[in-house]
């Protein structure tokens, strides 16, 4: 399985994705996760190939068809995706003052 991660950004490439919710893109990029603290985001350049999806739970479903997909933050150097269905997951850690687990701010 293919995996790639950009700071808590992780992309796991997987057999099919869930295609019911799609995620619509922002000033042509998709937003995998907010810069809380600095404002930069981990985003991923929109194209007619590219479509990112709500999961059933926290995670995202991302599908490229065909040619690569960007994803760029100011911090982390750029990621080159190759078509396939992916798996988007969020860090999260353990907040012992609110009991629950909280994503991690980046």
């Amino acid at each position: 399985m293919r995996t790639y991660r950009q700071g808590d950004v992780l992309i796991m490439a997987v057999a099919t994705v869930t295609t019911e919710t799609p995620i619509a893109p922002v000033d042509g990029r998709y937003i995998l996760a907010s810069g809380e603290v600095t404002g930069h985001h981990h985003a991923l350049e929109a194209s007619p190939t590219t479509a990112l999806y709500a999961g059933p739970d926290s995670d995202m479903h991302l599908l490229i068809k065909e040619g690569e997909a960007l994803l760029r933050h100011e911090e982390h150097g750029t990621i080159t995706l190759p078509p396939g269905s992916y798996v988007v997951r969020r860090q999260r850690e353990w907040s012992e003052a609110a009991r629950r687990a909280e994503w991690v701010m980046d």
